[in-house]
């Protein structure tokens, strides 16, 4: 029996892939103790215990973009995420890190420890953490190709999908075009409609929504139908006609097939999920951080499935004036999905048992 840790908080991006492969791992190795690392903060206190694993939490180590006092403090909030990593690592056989906050202290405390560690880069662009990972282990797996020496040997795996995401991928391949109509029905909307579905990230986006609530009675006008996830922190807008605003989409993985267009983040579980089963994408990356999610959709746009915008241009006026544009351009992209993603998650798998067996 075995002690798989996993590092990777904060957000849906890093924790998402590492509670797919954690899954993966169960399955296969049934026996074996799972514990997630995590922060008092994050969206991990949400989605690692309602998926049955188990949470311990290490401080947290905040570093602002901009420099202020904060920074002074650093050098402690570090030293004391080190320990108490340590702590929770002390019988570990493994540690997987998907990048965050939590898992630059995580990635110290196995080196000092001898513990194996395997990171997964969701991102073209890699963060901090995972450049401070990438030094201190060879068993690295990457979406795609990223440039520099730390990652020129890294194992390209793809993005680890959910469950739901995957099956709906093997049971649309057989007639993609039927999937997409019925997807469609099952979320109760008009088939013969072109389907607008506009998310703004796990934590909705209140630049997205305002945008989007300036175009709604145009694009009702227009006959379109819309699906609205605001984000549960956000306030839910009244539903209007064809028009549905949802804090959160539960049926995610129909939610990408149905749509004509989806208009949304260019996070990397998002670009992911989307290369796998959508259609046409516009992108409005973050425009904050270290500018990962406009790299993350740059090929998606060169496969002709998708274009990004930056956020400033993204009004209300340039929805009304470029949403036929859109749809058109939808409507010549490929019908089918790729597999890119596919099965990835059991290549991550092979690569924590290999970084096992060669401690």
């Amino acid at each position: 029996m075995a002690t798989i840790v996993f590092s990777g908080g904060g957000s849906a991006g890093h924790i998402e892939p590492a509670l797919a492969v954690a899954r993966a791992w169960r399955k296969l190795h049934p026996s074996d103790v799972i514990v997630f690392i995590g922060t008092k903060f994050g969206l991990e206190n949400i989605l690692v215990p309602s998926s049955g694993f188990t949470l311990a939490h290490i401080p947290k180590v905040a570093i602002s973009r901009k420099p202020s006092r904060s920074w002074f403090n650093i050098p402690f909030n570090l030293i004391a995420a080190v320990r108490a990593s340590r702590i929770i690592l002390k019988d570990a056989d493994l540690l997987f890190g998907f990048g965050g906050y939590v898992s630059g202290p995580a990635y110290i405390a196995a080196r000092l420890s001898a513990i194996p560690i395997v990171i997964h880069e969701a991102n073209v662009k890699p963060g901090w953490a995972n450049r401070l990972g990438g030094r201190l282990t060879p068993h690295v797996a990457i979406v795609s190709g990223i440039a520099g020496r730390k990652f020129a040997k890294a194992h390209v795996t793809g993005l680890p999908l959910r469950s739901d995401v995957e099956a709906a991928f093997s049971a649309s391949a057989h007639d993609w075009g039927r999937s997409r109509m019925e997807a469609k029905g099952r979320l109760g909307f008009d088939q013969n409609k072109p389907l607008i579905f506009i998310m703004g990230g796990s934590q909705g986006s209140v630049a997205i929504n305002k945008t989007v609530e300036g175009a709604i009675p145009t694009l009702l006008d227009k006959g379109f139908s819309i699906l609205h996830s605001v984000g549960r922190a956000n306030p839910l807008p009244l539903a209007l006609g064809a028009y549905r605003p949802v804090a959160y989409v539960q049926a995610m993985a129909d939610a990408y097939l149905a749509s004509d267009l989806i208009i949304g983040r260019s996070g990397a579980v998002t670009c992911s999920e989307f290369r796998t089963l959508g259609r046409y994408a516009l992108f409005i990356p973050l425009p904050v951080g270290n500018g990962e999610q406009f790299y993350n959709a740059r090929s998606l746009v060169s496969e002709g499935r998708a274009e990004i915008i930056v956020q400033s241009e993204f009004t209300s006026q340039y929805l009304q004036s470029s949403i036929d544009q859109l749809l058109l351009r939808s409507a010549l992209a490929p019908l089918e999905g790729s597999d890119l993603d596919v099965n990835s998650t059991s290549k991550i798998v092979a690569l924590g048992e290999s970084a096992i067996s060669a401690r």
